[in-house]
C-alpha cells in the first residue's frame, strides 16, 4: 500500500465529523495526532484513500469502526487519588448535605464520568470506605462511564502499574490489592464488584437519557476537550441527570460558572463544586 497522507481539507472535514459525533474538538495543533491515526486505520481496515475510510465511518450501520476510531482518539491517562480534596469534600460536604434532603437509609447514586481505566471510581469507592464511617448506613451505587469501549474494559479488570498507584498509602494498597507476579497491582474482587462500568457519548441524547437520579456526579478534566456548545450541552446533561440538591465536581481548571448559569456555585471548605438548585 502507497504511503497515505491527510491533506488540511481531509483533516477539517474528519474534525467537523468527529466534533459531530463526540463533542470533541481537536485543535490545529493536533493535527499530527489525529492524521496518525486515522492512517492507523485506514491501514488496519484496507481501505485505500481516506475518502473510502470517510464513507465508512459516516454510513457503516453499526457503527464498529466509529467506536474503534474513538478508542484510538481518545486520551486516557490518570492515577489513583488525584486532586483527593474533592474526595475529602465529598465526604465532609457534599454527602452530609445531600443525606439532609433523603430518607435514612435510602439510596446514594454517584456518577464517575469519563471512567478512563478506572482509577477515579475505585478511588472514590476506596475513599468512601475508609473515610466515611456512615457508609454502612446508606445503599450507595457507583456508576462510571466512558466513551472508550476498550478502556472499559481495562477498567472492569482492574490491573494497574506501579506508578497508578503512587499515591496509595501502603496500608490501603494492602487492603484493597493484589500484587500481581508481572508487578501490577488489581483491584479486589469486592471493590471491582461495587463499580458498574458502562459506555456513553454524551454528546448522543439516546445514551444520556437513561442517565437520572444522581447526587453526585465527579466530570474532572474532560470538557477541556470541548468547545463552548459542547461544554453546555454536556452540563445539561449533568443537570438533568442530578437530583435537586446534587453536586457536580469538574477539575481544577474548569468552571462551571463559565459555562451555564443552570448551577449554584458552592465554595466549601474544601473544595468549589456546582450544585443543582433544590426544589422549593
Amino acid at each position: 500500500m502507497a504511503t497515505i497522507e491527510i491533506s488540511l481539507e481531509e483533516f477539517q472535514k474528519f474534525r467537523e465529523f468527529f466534533y459531530r459525533k463526540t463533542g470533541i474538538q481537536f485543535d490545529d495543533n493536533k493535527r499530527y495526532f489525529v492524521d496518525k491515526r486515522l492512517v492507523e486505520r485506514i491501514e488496519v481496515t484496507q481501505s485505500d484513500s481516506f475518502r473510502n475510510y470517510f464513507n465508512t465511518l459516516r454510513f457503516q450501520a453499526s457503527g464498529d469502526e466509529l467506536q474503534k476510531l474513538t478508542n484510538l482518539m481518545t486520551v486516557n491517562e490518570t492515577y489513583f487519588f488525584r486532586e483527593d480534596y474533592q474526595f475529602k469534600c465529598l465526604v465532609e460536604s457534599m454527602l452530609p448535605a445531600v443525606c439532609a434532603l433523603k430518607k435514612p437509609g435510602s439510596r446514594i447514586r454517584i456518577w464517575s464520568v469519563p471512567s478512563s481505566s478506572g482509577e477515579e471510581p475505585y478511588s472514590i469507592a476506596i475513599y468512601l470506605l475508609e473515610h466515611w464511617p456512615q457508609i454502612a448506613n446508606w445503599d450507595v451505587e457507583l456508576i462510571s462511564s466512558d466513551i472508550d469501549t476498550d478502556i472499559l474494559q481495562k477498567a472492569r479488570l482492574g490491573c494497574y502499574s506501579p506508578r497508578s498507584v503512587q499515591h496509595v498509602q501502603p496500608a490501603v494498597l494492602d487492603r484493597y490489592f493484589v500484587r500481581k507476579k508481572n508487578g501490577d497491582f488489581q483491584i479486589c474482587d469486592d471493590l471491582r464488584d461495587s463499580v458498574e462500568f458502562t459506555r456513553v457519548n454524551l454528546s448522543e441524547i439516546a445514551d444520556t437519557r437513561a442517565y437520572r437520579n444522581f447526587d453526585v456526579i465527579f466530570c474532572r478534566n474532560l470538557l477541556i476537550y470541548f468547545d463552548d456548545l459542547s461544554r453546555r450541552k454536556a452540563a445539561e446533561v449533568f443537570f438533568d441527570a442530578l437530583n435537586p440538591g446534587g453536586f457536580v465536581c469538574l477539575g481544577h481548571s474548569e468552571s462551571m460558572s463559565r459555562i451555564t448559569s443552570l448551577f449554584t456555585v458552592k465554595k466549601y471548605p474544601e473544595a468549589i463544586v456546582y450544585q443543582k438548585p433544590e426544589q422549593k
